[in-house]
């Protein structure tokens, strides 16, 4: 009998449960809500986000070859996905927040400056930083789930560091 994989599924085999997608919510739901604020500031926002992202998973085809795999496509499945709820006219229609309401991000728990910097960093800068300081990915996979080459990633790392640097007025 051969050796079972600690992967569920088998490479190439698509998903075909609501177990399999509900453990795949489990093990990412957290990672994807994160990313999700990180971009759009709400709560509110970042759970209608999650939504269409596992929404977008549950409808897709896609299969994947690990956990690893199958975490790195809804990482950039919602960095997308954000960045289009940004871009949307709706969302640039929308009016101030009234003054007597309080915000989310800067109330919440454990705010952290360094995060809300690296967030107002141009795109190709935010995308690279957060998803090697704050998800732990390696140049190359970056370089993999961005379409950009390693090299890029590397600079973009270094240029992103200086400007935080800048920004936040020294070491960090």
């Amino acid at each position: 009998m051969p050796h079972a994989r600690s992967y569920p599924f088998q490479k190439g085999t698509p998903l075909l449960t609501n177990e399999d997608i509900t453990a795949i919510y489990h093990r990412h739901v957290a990672t994807v809500y994160r990313l999700c604020f990180s971009f759009l500031k709400t709560a509110a926002d970042a759970e209608d986000a999650v939504q269409c992202v596992f929404m977008k998973l549950i409808r897709s085809d896609k299969r994947f070859e690990s956990t690893e795999h199958e975490k790195a496509w809804l990482i950039v499945c919602a960095s997308n996905h954000c960045k289009d709820v940004l871009k949307s006219a709706a969302r640039s229609k929308a009016g101030s927040m009234p003054e007597d309401v309080a915000d989310e991000s800067s109330e919440a728990d454990g705010y952290d400056e360094t995060l809300e910097a690296v967030l107002a960093l141009p795109e190709k800068y935010k995308d690279c930083l957060y998803l090697h300081y704050y998800e732990g990915y390696k140049t190359d996979e970056i370089a993999r789930m961005t379409g950009r080459p390693p090299s890029t990633v590397r600079s973009h790392l270094s240029e992103a560091r200086a400007l935080l640097k800048e920004t936040l007025g020294g070491e960090r």
